[in-house]
């Protein structure tokens, strides 16, 4: 009975490190070291409504002409668009009446197939074009492939990705804008182009809600959650409590190295993001933000979890086998 144990246990193993051995050749085979990014001509260009005119994106490559930029990321968002976007743009407003600031708000419809797109052209045709862009995606690209091309089409020094349902309030902006000031020692709103050549990024956390959400949720919700963090902490990010908040952050010159690396375009893109931004030893800060939950989320609880922790393991398991590349930062 021993020895048909030790042999189960040895065929077992080996069955196991065949079947790991397998996926890794699998993996690097079919995996591209760097990220492809597909983007066609219309994807490229903006419409001014006011003109008809289809005018280029700019390139996050390029020099900042003004301070912010708001990436919103929105498939199918007509409904939660309108108060997110009203609560941001009177923020943003009053911050211009008595300052030079300036912003621009990046709508990326994902491919929606319902009136989301008519929903920003109305905000674009009041704001113009200096202030309100739409880049619409021919196809459903997932939140972080909509996010890259936004942040890639930017012109500002820092750089912001929002939400579209508002869960966060908006003017927690000026919690993140602090943070950064204090590590950088550099206030972007007074010296835009030097900030932006820095390397930070702040991310807003929904850590300090926790206890009250546990509450709420069943005991198997509430296991899930914690595995999912636990995934997080074991495979991706180690120092950041909430990864997921959609509120995040980033100086011009971190967006443009991290994202240019990024190959997640679905939920984990996020965790993926930091992952870069951890390993290229990119200041990080966590700041604790309003938030609510909105009815409307895409996200299917237990399902999107799993989901996401499959592809947690599997953006470790590529890096560590070198499937994936991350792009080396060049010293000036």
């Amino acid at each position: 009975m021993e020895v048909d144990l030790k042999y189960i246990l040895f065929i077992s193993s080996a069955l196991l490190c065949s079947i790991l051995l397998a996926v890794c050749i699998l993996l690097i085979s079919v995996s591209k070291p760097y990220p492809v990014i597909i983007r066609s001509k219309k994807e490229k260009c903006f419409i001014d409504p006011k003109s008809g005119e289809s005018i280029a994106f700019p390139s996050i490559n390029g020099k900042s002409t003004l301070h912010l930029s708001v990436i919103i990321p929105a498939y199918n968002e007509e409904t939660r668009l309108v108060p997110m976007l009203d609560e941001c743009i009177e923020f943003l407003e009053n911050r211009t009446k008595d300052s030079s600031f300036k912003y621009e708000i990046i709508v990326v419809s994902d491919g929606s197939t319902d009136g989301t797109v008519s929903v920003a052209s109305k905000y674009c045709e009041r704001l113009g074009v200096e202030k309100f862009r739409i880049l619409e995606l021919e196809c459903n690209r997932g939140k972080g492939g909509a996010v890259r091309l936004g942040m890639q089409s930017a012109r500002g020094a820092m750089l912001l990705f929002a939400d579209a349902d508002g869960a966060t309030k908006f003017a927690d902006l000026i919690k993140l804008e602090s943070s950064l000031t204090e590590l950088l020692e550099r206030d972007y709103l007074k010296e835009p182009e030097i900030t932006a050549d820095k390397l930070a990024i702040s991310v807003g956390s929904r850590a300090h809600l926790q206890n009250e959400a546990v509450a709420k949720r069943s005991m198997f919700r509430t296991i899930l959650m914690y595995g999912f963090h636990a995934f997080v902490w074991l495979f991706a990010v180690r120092g950041v409590k909430d990864t997921q908040c959609g509120f995040k952050l980033l100086t011009r010159e971190a967006a443009r190295i991290c994202f240019e690396s990024l190959h997640v375009e679905r939920w984990a893109f996020d965790a993926e993001l930091l992952y870069i931004a951890k390993y290229l030893n990119i200041p990080i800060t966590e700041i604790a933000v309003n938030w609510t939950e909105i009815e409307g989320s895409k996200l299917i609880p237990i399902w999107s979890w799993v989901q996401m922790g499959r592809d947690l393991f599997l953006i470790w398991l590529r890096y560590q086998i070198g499937a994936w590349k991350i792009v080396p930062v060049k010293k000036n």
